[in-house]
């Protein structure tokens, strides 16, 4: 009986014969690499039954003739009898009195993939040949682990054996595996001693390597030291460029590789398109697929038709992709991934949601990770919290949760539905938790508000010894900023220093943002000045940093800057510009921004444009020319436009104007209690209390609830909270002295309490007692007990700071000697003898 073996010779091309193995981006089903065809008729079969029936009736101890008929004529399925075969030869001992049966059954065990019983067999084999030893490698190179092919390899080497020109490939895909780039080096020097670097077989699966690992430069040397380069080299080298974003190179090397007489088979195309898609090359896409088409490679291989589908879905050309879609007669997995995850990338989430569905009614065991991961970023994007809890349900029933990836996606996506509580109990019944899923959760509790709990979050995560990543810190900083917490971003900083994050240019961004927000300004500039590489969004930060701290100059000077050293603005550019202008009183400058932005840059304005362009004439006491402008806008003007314009009339005491935009604001129906509140106090300003009390009735009526006013400063790392009026301090009885104190030495300098700023119809006495317990006072009260003297003082507010607080902590600043800044819901005030940086411009 003759057995043949394709296994442990080597096959044509056995690295990338399915198009560059892994380095595609369209992911497709790896035939199984271990196949064993045996040569057998039908009185083989009946031979081999036999030999079970004999087996069954006779002693322990087998024939070694017996042994050896039975592992010859063993099928190529993996049937119990096969197993039956195995068990008996192992318990009768024949193979350790015959090497050459222990041989075959080391190849047996290894046709079943059975690696860890084959390797015991292996070690009991005195001198095996190097096909053993390449055999055992590349079942750990294809089956795993792969690290055993790398110290195999090491022990063939300190065996004195040689290795061949098969061996080399084998051991190489294994560092590709593991990015092992040290030992692949090691590996190409050896090749060097042997003479075996010239072979097309192991130069490929050096590109490959060297690819996966980074080194694209060592790849190309590798690539022009081959003599006789084919389709499998230029496909290794097409594929290499694609998978690092390489273009130009890709495309390039197409071209030389048809200048060479070289033609491009299907592996060719499905290692190109990617890069295309993410070029957004679209023209080029298109004449790869008439290639295609002219080739049939559409037809005949449904990695093709998939890879030129994601092409069109990363270029925004969703009509070819679904045209393509529809043409498809046999769709896998990847193809309907491909599908849902391009209306993702496009925000088409409603589409995604349709293509689903057909998913779900026609083929449901294509079903993977990958579309249930995109499902739930469209159910995220409509938002739609109902389909998002539906899938949950099936994820459950389906059994997808036990893959983390997909556990993350959806917390993820409970966290961008802003439904904070269900992503908190979802992951506190995670079984298992990674860093993407911590950073998930902290990223969704700072970004809905809940920065105490991300805190909370990330120090669970430290405690449990999972190592933050980039992602985690951009989320833990936010936090952070939002809280004030300057201690705690400190701290953020240290591990973002000993991690190794520094240069990370999304870690230091978020680091600008908390460090301006913490009132430390200057930290900010420091971080941006000492990075190596900057984007778009780095400039934005600092010039909103300016902004916020009242720099309106320096934001200007910054956005100068940021074209001389040719970045482009964008939309959001523009927005912290204005705002920055807004803030500093800078109007004329705040022209000519808005109309740069839609005359040179060709930006076209969005209602938050318009909103900050608003406000900006509105602070400027330029009250017509912004009613003016509202009226004049292409865009329908909502509730937030008519509200800047109503808080302007406010400040600046135009009280008809006032009385057309407040009921403009009450057809519209106010959006939160802030327009009622800014109507109320007009009203109340004028003395027009009855029409003040009918606002505060309908409020109600309404459901709206004023927000209440609450401060919290941090001293020696604890945050401490204050509302107006507040007593709930251990403190209090203190805070309240301190405050008492305060105010004799500030009416000795003068001062008197604004009681426009008090909304009810009170006693002038009780309008004044309401005013003296507002939270940002009770906070810089407290500060002053619990902080060393001459140190700043830094309060943040959740609110805007009223009128008589702003005059108040002016005084403040005078009588106590202390830098104060407050930081309200849309700047920092910044107080010093007497004076606030925003010149009482807010």
């Amino acid at each position: 009986m003759m057995v043949l073996i394709e296994l442990f010779l080597p096959p044509t091309r056995p690295l990338f014969t399915h198009g560059f193995n892994g380095f595609l981006s369209i992911r497709s089903k790896i035939r199984a690499p271990f196949v064993f065809q045996s040569l057998y008729s039908s009185g083989c079969i009946l031979h081999l039954k036999k030999n079970m029936e004999e087996l069954s009736n006779s002693s322990p101890c087998l024939p070694a003739e017996t042994c050896f008929q039975m592992a010859e004529n063993r099928t190529s399925s993996r049937s119990p009898e096969e197993g039956k075969i195995r068990c008996h030869i192992v318990n009768s001992r024949a193979h350790t009195r015959h090497p050459a049966l222990l041989q075959k059954l080391f190849l047996m065990h290894l046709s079943c993939c059975k690696i860890d019983d084959a390797r015991q067999i292996f070690d009991e084999i005195r001198k095996p040949s190097i096909f053993l030893y390449n055999a055992m490698i590349r079942a750990y190179a294809w089956i795993g682990p792969s690290h055993g092919a790398i110290d195999l390899y090491h022990h063939l080497i300190d065996s004195g054996m040689i290795p061949n020109k098969h061996t080399f490939p084998f051991v190489l895909k294994a560092c590709s595996t593991l990015l092992a780039l040290e030992e692949g080096r090691e590996l190409h020097d050896h090749a060097k001693r042997l003479g075996f670097v010239r072979d097309v077989y192991i130069s490929t699966s050096l590109i490959d390597m060297y690819m996966k690992c980074g080194q694209v430069d060592d790849a190309r040397i590798v690539f022009s030291q081959v003599t006789k380069k084919d389709t499998v080299a230029w496909n290794s080298m097409i594929a290499g460029c694609s998978l690092h974003g390489f273009y130009d190179e890709a495309v390039g090397f197409l071209s030389e590789m048809q200048s060479e007489g070289t033609t491009p088979n299907c592996s060719t195309m499905v290692g190109l398109l990617p890069v295309v898609g993410q070029a957004k090359a679209v023209r080029k896409g298109r004449s790869i697929h008439c290639f295609c088409l002219r080739r049939f490679f559409v037809g005949e291989d449904v990695r093709a038709s998939t890879a030129i589908l994601d092409m069109y879905a990363k270029c925004g050309s969703m009509v070819s992709a679904f045209n393509l879609f529809n043409k498809i007669s046999r769709k896998n997995e990847v193809t309907w991934s491909s599908m849902i995850g391009g209306y993702v990338q496009c925000e088409k989430m409603a589409e995604a949601l349709v293509i689903f569905d057909q998913l779900m009614r026609n083929a449901p065991s294509s079903i993977s990770s990958t579309s249930v991961a995109c499902v739930l970023r469209a159910c995220a994007g409509l938002p739609c919290r109902k389909r998002g809890q539906g899938m949950h349900c099936y994820l459950v029933k389906s059994g997808f949760l036990l893959d983390m990836a997909v556990g993350n996606s959806l917390l993820s996506m409970y966290a961008k539905l802003g439904s904070t509580g269900d992503a908190i109990n979802f992951f506190e019944e995670m079984d298992s938790k990674d860093s993407v899923s911590y950073s998930a959760i902290i990223s969704g509790c700072a970004q809905n508000g809940y920065a105490g709990e991300a805190l909370a979050i990330f120090r669970r995560m430290r405690l449990n010894r999972i190592e933050p990543d980039a992602a985690t810190m951009v989320g833990v900083l936010p936090a952070c900023s939002h809280m004030s917490a300057s201690r705690h971003g400190s701290c953020s900083h240290g591990h973002v220093l000993a991690r190794g994050l520094a240069s990370n240019v999304s870690v230091c961004n978020a680091l600008i943002d908390m460090y301006a927000k913490c009132g430390k300004i200057e930290l900010s500039r420091a971080i941006f000045d000492r990075m190596n590489a900057r984007d778009t969004v780095t400039w934005n930060a600092m010039i909103a940093s300016y902004g916020i701290h009242g720099l309106g100059v320096e934001s200007i000077a910054m956005f100068g800057s940021m074209r001389a050293e040719g970045f482009k603005p964008d939309d959001i550019t523009f927005v912290c510009l204005l705002n920055s202008c807004s803030h500093s009183g800078l109007i004329s400058e705040g022209r000519f921004c808005y109309e740069s932005m839609t005359q040179v840059y060709n930006i076209v304005p969005r209602m938050e444009h318009y909103i900050c362009f608003v406000d900006l004439l509105s602070r400027g006491g330029l009250l017509n020319e912004a009613y003016e402008f509202i009226n004049a806008i292409p865009l329908e003007p909502d509730i937030r436009l008519w509200s800047a314009l109503l808080a302007a009339c406010r400040i600046h005491k135009n009280a008809d104007l006032a009385d057309e935009v407040a009921g403009i604001v009450q057809k519209l129906g106010p959006e939160g209690s802030g327009n009622f509140v800014t109507i109320s106090n007009i009203f109340s300003a004028a003395g027009r209390y009855q029409e003040a009390a009918r606002v505060r009735i309908i409020q109600q009526e309404m459901g709206f609830k004023k927000s209440p006013g609450c401060s919290w400063v941090e001293i020696e790392g604890k945050i401490h909270a204050f509302m107006g009026g507040d007593s709930s301090h251990p403190l209090s009885s203190k805070i309240y002295e301190k405050l008492a104190d305060l105010f004799v030495e500030m009416r000795k300098l003068g001062y008197r309490a604004d009681t426009n700023f008090v909304i009810h119809d009170l006693l002038e006495e009780e309008k004044e007692e309401s005013l003296v317990y507002h939270s940002e006072k009770l906070a810089i009260a407290f500060a002053l007990l619990g902080s060393e003297d001459g140190r700043p003082i830094l309060v943040t507010k959740n609110l805007r700071i009223c009128g008589d607080c702003h005059e108040a902590i002016k005084l403040i600043s005078v009588v106590t000697e202390r830098a104060i800044t407050v930081r309200d819901a849309s700047r920092f005030h910044h107080f010093r003898e007497g004076l606030c940086r925003c010149g009482d411009f807010w």
